[in-house]
């Protein structure tokens, strides 16, 4: 039986982002249905306000069940699909750990640096305060990608990659640069079957 998958997601979400490129990846049919993020969340279109246990996106409706908080939704398409799941049990766990790290690093730092930017009036301290915040982390995936690796667990790609990726093909849009390491890293991404920059979707 063909899966039936539907993606809920906004266009300047980089956690929507994330799980459509995946879907992407792993040639999954979907459909998509764009999400209006400046409508207040009760004010959003049905069914989403009513399948969504959060309000936010993204939210992916497979075979009937809901599924949110993208990282989670990255690891039950990666479960189902066999694709950049990792190959053993072990990078299976390195992939769990950086997920983790993404939502409470990358995660945070630049997405909202970069929503502080584009919508001014940001309290300096707030910004300078993010921007070291960036500065740490994306310091910390140089380091780990030094050693020559490919990618953030080895040879092959994961969905940690997809996810530690997502928010750093905006880089730009939040004044920041990424280190050499780094931006060896996300062309490899980049040159990936079913890669798609995120604006690329909506060409």
């Amino acid at each position: 039986m063909r899966d039936d998958i539907t993606l809920y997601g906004a266009r300047e979400s980089g956690h929507s982002y994330k799980v459509r490129s995946l879907l992407e990846m792993a040639q999954l049919p979907y459909a998509f249905h764009e999400v209006d993020l400046k409508l207040a969340r009760d004010a959003r279109a049905q069914p989403f306000r009513s399948l969504s246990p959060y309000g936010e996106v993204p939210l992916l409706v497979h075979n009937g069940r809901q599924y949110a908080q993208s990282n989670a939704v990255l690891l039950h398409l990666a479960a189902h699909s066999g694709v950049l799941e990792g190959e053993t049990p072990a990078l299976q766990e390195g992939v769990r750990q950086w997920l983790f790290w993404e939502a409470n690093r990358i995660g945070f730092s630049l997405p909202n640096l970069r929503y502080a930017l584009r919508r001014g009036g940001a309290d300096a301290a707030v910004i300078a305060m993010l921007r070291t915040r960036f500065h740490d982390d994306i310091s910390r995936m140089d380091i780990e990608l030094a050693d020559g690796r490919d990618f953030i667990l080895g040879a092959s790609p994961t969905i940690a990659d997809v996810s530690m990726s997502a928010y750093l093909f905006w880089a730009d849009q939040a004044q920041v640069a990424v280190p050499m390491h780094v931006a060896a890293w996300l062309k490899r991404i980049s040159n990936l079957p079913g890669w798609r920059h995120p604006y690329h979707f909506y060409a």
